[in-house]
């Protein structure tokens, strides 16, 4: 059995892990909240926009924009793809980084098997929030692009046009031909899940996953059948609300990242606090039957030592 001073030892060891892990779980609660609700309030905005965006194309069906344009590879030419990924800058946060860097290397990996298939060149090129993604997937030996550099730390929506201004500057370009977006997206506080939009050429899809329906249909702005005309023209103005669609998927990004992060931390430091109670209850029991040998055998000595006086 342990001696009583190492098992006191061990209890103050364990209750001062607590006390930071239960630190550290209310923090990131706090975090959580506070990001989540900055989505919210801007929410509607980037709603209504994507709503606008498919009612142009809906009505419009000759709307020309790059945006909207997949290139075409001959044999032989090569796809440039940019991974826009989003990891945190901490650990303790349970399998959150892992498991958004896994699914991109399998992206990667599956884009450069279809392509071979095709008779297609890739070219990846990952621009990676955060440090813990960056240095993995550069140990991996990946294409990180070194001078993108970007904390995913309480992101604000002048980051997110930042990056964005990026993603058209090299897509119109050519320098990227695809530009996906790689995050985790918060279904709830107990569910997470690691996901990849293609941003760039816009996907419909992407689209409607913003409206809150998710089905493009619900809280339509304008009813079926009517006409509305846009000035200068449509394709002025769905060239106006590309780049607000950009802004707020980067943005709305940034923001579920953020928050799927806090709470992936919060669950990880919960379940340290929970092991670390279990811990203390053990080592209690622990203690109290050491200080229990302890006496007994201290009154056997006394017993033992009377009875040779006696002697």
């Amino acid at each position: 059995m342990e001696q009583l001073f190492d098992i006191k030892k061990r209890i103050r060891s364990v209750n001062d892990i607590r006390q930071m892990t239960r630190a550290m779980q209310l923090v990131s609660a706090a975090k959580m909240r506070k990001s989540k609700s900055q989505l919210d309030r801007v929410f509607p905005f980037f709603s209504l926009c994507a709503e606008s965006m498919l009612e142009i194309q809906r009505s419009n069906k000759d709307i020309d924009n790059p945006y909207f344009t997949l290139r075409k590879k001959k044999h032989g030419e090569t796809w440039r793809i940019g991974y826009f990924i989003l990891t945190g800058d901490q650990g303790l946060a349970g399998a959150y980084n892992h498991n958004v860097v896994r699914i991109a290397e399998e992206h990667i990996r599956g884009k450069v098997l279809d392509n071979i298939n095709k008779g297609l060149k890739t070219e990846s090129t990952l621009y990676v929030f955060g440090s813990v993604g960056r240095d993995k997937l550069a140990r991996d030996s990946y294409p990180v692009d070194k001078n993108f550099s970007f904390p995913i730390t309480e992101p604000t929506y002048y980051q997110a046009r930042a990056v964005a201004d990026q993603i058209r500057h090299k897509y119109l370009s050519g320098e990227l031909d695809l530009v996906y977006l790689v995050y985790t997206k918060m279904e709830s506080s107990i569910s997470m899940t690691p996901v990849i939009q293609r941003v760039v050429p816009v996907n419909t899809d992407a689209l409607r996953s913003i409206l809150p329906s998710g089905d493009g249909e619900v809280g339509m702005a304008l009813e079926r059948g009517a006409q509305l005309e846009y000035h200068p023209s449509p394709d002025a103005v769905f060239s106006f609300l590309i780049d607000t669609y950009l802004n707020a998927m980067l943005y709305g990004a940034m923001v579920e990242a953020y928050a799927s992060e806090q709470t992936a931390r919060m669950t990880a430091m919960d379940n340290a606090t929970r092991n670390a109670d279990d811990m203390l209850e053990d080592l209690t029991i622990k203690s109290n039957q050491a200080r229990q040998a302890r006496i007994t055998n201290e009154l056997i000595e006394i017993v033992n030592g009377a009875n040779q006086i006696q002697k």
